[in-house]
């Protein structure tokens, strides 16, 4: 908890200054957490500093007696969430509030003291000022959906997208092209591109609609949808929950018959599969990290053709890709890309963006590498602790250009527990295009005397080159990022001794090693 879910958090308190935290539909050691003092105010307030309000999850207070059965009536559970901490109810829970003072299971000094944290919150926003003295009122709906915001839009999902695998077909020579077939299930979405808790875009590019828009009009591009997402929702390799529907408007061999007469048509095929939002979203779990059958024998069948093809994989999280992998010459994880995702997939493809995305998770091989989902060990999870070779390592994404690190060096080989590195190295471009790279910096403690990961990202950067432009840049790592929690005393520990920085373009591709030593305050 501390080393692994916690720290994220405590930076956004810390130095993200937020004014609201949301207490999770979850339990922790048997306290659900919009019930945990422990959670919303030992830790939220008196250690971290929190000084804003804490909201439930929408029926969180209601879970405390109605799932969680921590305690037995509504009136008590809408009065240990307030006690614990929780000023504010995601719904109608804290109705309750008046037979709970009345049967004397809570104070209204305590709640006023919950109100103090809400109230104050909406005296910081102004909302009790005239309106020509709050900032906040005159922000109108013509500052909503702006093009700069669009354009915004569209730089994320330039930045967002990684490129997997490419083995020389990308870019795409427009020249050497006449008809492309784009086919799969997420082409034509605008859900793809959405994510999840999301709002509609006023003028969504799918991802087909981006490649049409970047082929150009020399380039025909046809469209077949191929097959559903998936047709084994709840069982085998499908999905659960009630978004993940597989109803399909028409028949699967229908489907598929279409799509490879497209691609036999075609100079080149751009499959656009995966999963969506519905099929991993708050209430949806997988049961498997591989593409859906449905999906991967059309993909094989697609291959058989004999014509070269692409895939566009688009998922929030990991999908087993180890066929694909080996048999496709290029794959694109585009994730949920947003209003102009699929611009921005067409530009990466064609070569008018070059990729610079890298992962942010780890891509396994096999539903089988995991462990159990009701395992909470962090033994063999994410790339800090995980003994297996993945498919695409944390960190991992290509570019359209080359680069090489060089001449690393520490502004001291030694630095205080409560200090500071400063890692510096030259990042050259080496190819022919411009181009971003995200430089990796991570760590590897030394024998440590308790166990600790083999690696772990504590700093990175993204730097702009142009080709044969080298750059010089720095990455400051305050020691607390090496820390780990002492379980015996219940704190954190940055233990004095031998470190490594470990610099490179992943997680497993470190080009230079920095020794650092570690001494006491």
């Amino acid at each position: 908890m501390y080393e692994t879910y916690l720290p994220q958090f405590e930076r956004v308190v810390r130095e993200g200054h937020v004014g609201g935290v949301m207490g999770a539909y979850s339990a922790l050691n048997g306290v659900p957490d919009c019930a945990s003092t422990f959670l919303l105010t030992d830790l939220l307030r008196t250690q971290w500093g929190f000084e804003g309000y804490v909201v439930s999850d929408c029926d969180a207070i209601h879970d405390i007696w109605g799932a969680h059965h921590y305690v037995k009536t509504e009136e008590e559970a809408a009065a240990v969430a307030v006690k614990a901490g929780c000023n504010l109810c995601c719904g109608g829970e804290y109705n309750p509030l008046v037979k709970a003072v009345q049967k004397g299971l809570i104070t209204e000094k305590e709640i006023d003291q919950a109100l103090y944290y809400t109230l104050w919150t909406r005296f910081r926003l102004g909302l009790f000022d005239p309106p020509e003295k709050c900032q906040y009122s005159k922000i109108g709906i013509e500052q909503n959906d702006t093009p700069e915001h669009r354009q915004l839009a569209l730089q994320i999902a330039r930045q967002a997208l990684v490129l997997l695998k490419n083995d020389g077909i990308l870019p795409l020579n427009r020249a050497n092209l006449k008809r492309i077939a784009v086919i799969g299930p997420n082409a034509d979405s605008v859900g793809v591109l959405q994510g999840n808790y999301n709002g509609s875009a006023s003028h969504p590019v799918k991802i087909l609609n981006g490649i049409k828009d970047l082929a150009g009009t020399n380039i025909e591009v046809t469209y077949a949808q191929g097959s559903p997402l998936t047709t084994n929702v709840g069982r085998g390799r499908g999905f659960g929950g009630r978004g993940a529907t597989a109803t399909v408007a028409r028949p699967v061999p229908e489907l598929r018959a279409e799509a490879l007469s497209n691609a036999v048509a075609a100079d080149l095929v751009i499959y656009v599969g995966g999963i969506r939002p519905e099929m991993e979203g708050e209430q949806h779990d997988r049961t498997s990290i591989e593409l859906p059958d449905v999906q991967e024998d059309l993909v094989r069948a697609l291959q058989a053709t004999g014509k070269p093809l692409i895939m566009v994989n688009c998922s929030g999280s990991a999908v087993a890709l180890p066929w694909e992998a080996e048999h496709l010459p290029a794959i694109l994880q585009a994730f949920y890309p947003g209003e102009e995702g699929g611009r921005a997939v067409g530009e990466v493809l064609f070569g008018d963006v070059n990729p610079s995305g890298h992962l942010p998770l780890t891509f396994y091989r096999a539903t089988a590498d995991l462990p159990a989902f009701t395992n909470y060990d962090m033994a063999n999870r994410t790339y800090r602790y995980f003994s297996g070779t993945p498919q695409f390592a944390f960190g991992h994404g290509l570019s359209y250009t080359k680069f090489d690190f060089k001449r690393a060096k520490l502004a001291s080989k030694k630095i205080a527990a409560n200090g500071a590195a400063k890692v510096t190295f030259a990042v050259k471009n080496t190819g022919k295009l411009d181009g971003d790279e995200v430089a990796q910096v991570y760590f590897r403690h030394v024998n440590s005397s308790v166990p600790q990961p083999k690696l772990a990202l504590c700093g990175f950067t993204r730097v702009h080159l142009k080709h044969g432009e080298t750059s010089r840049v720095t990455v400051e790592v305050p020691a607390t990022r090496l820390r780990y929690w002492d379980t015996q005393n219940k704190q954190y520990v940055v233990e004095p001794g031998d470190y490594e920085f470990l610099i490179g373009a992943a997680s497993d591709d470190i080009r230079l090693k920095l020794p650092m030593t570690i001494t006491a305050q």
